[in-house]
């Protein structure tokens, strides 16, 4: 006669661990799950909630109902590591999405940050002319004169477009053609002519 499965011999060892991995994998990936689709969605998210946890119980109730029925104080224990996985992240879950956004968008946006790097490059370069070249310096010395708006207005643009690129923004593409824009505005009221103009850009 095949005995109960309560009468079953206690968990080993070996299988609560095993378990216990399980569950906290379980409890751990859908708490992830359920806070990054809360974090990226646009609209009505209870649907997709739904699935989530869902999902997650899927694995999570198997995992805790098996070994409680073969042995109570190891369903308490993996109770237990089912709450501090959840707890733990919980916690951790700000940090590991920041993480995981952080490579998807170098991943999709980084072709268009390092052409935008490029041009960035080139526009610091044809500005930098008008300090270096000294015959330019003398010519144009309001390009070097922060109290010019025109001038004013480039050297934010420049700011910006530098801490963007730090951080590797997907904004930073937009801010170095507003920064190209800004200098052309800066050149144009300082008097430059189109063939300077050309110059640097061809340099």
């Amino acid at each position: 006669m095949v005995p109960a499965v309560s009468e079953a011999a206690p968990l080993g060892l070996l299988q609560l661990v095993l378990w216990s991995a399980v569950l906290a994998v379980a409890v751990a990936c859908t708490v992830f799950i359920v806070r990054h689709h809360l974090r990226t969605s646009d609209g009505d998210s209870s649907d997709l909630l739904f699935w989530d946890l869902f999902g997650g119980a899927v694995v999570i109730a198997p995992a805790l109902l098996i070994p409680a029925v073969a042995s109570p104080p190891a369903g308490l224990a993996l109770a237990a590591v089912a709450g501090v996985s959840g707890i733990a992240a919980y916690r951790g879950s700000p940090a590991v999405l920041s993480w995981y956004e952080t490579r998807r968008r170098r991943r999709v946006d980084g072709p268009l940050c390092r052409a935008a790097a490029v041009v960035h490059e080139e526009i610091v370069g044809r500005w930098a002319r008008y300090e270096l070249d000294p015959a330019l310096a003398i010519s144009y010395p309001d390009l070097a004169d922060v109290r010019r708006p025109e001038t004013a207005d480039f050297v934010k643009a420049l700011r910006e477009a530098e801490t963007l690129k730090t951080a590797w923004d997907p904004g930073y593409p937009h801010a170095v053609a507003r920064l190209g824009q800004a200098l052309d505005r800066a050149e144009t009221a300082a008097g430059v002519p189109a063939g300077v103009r050309r110059a640097g850009q061809n340099a």
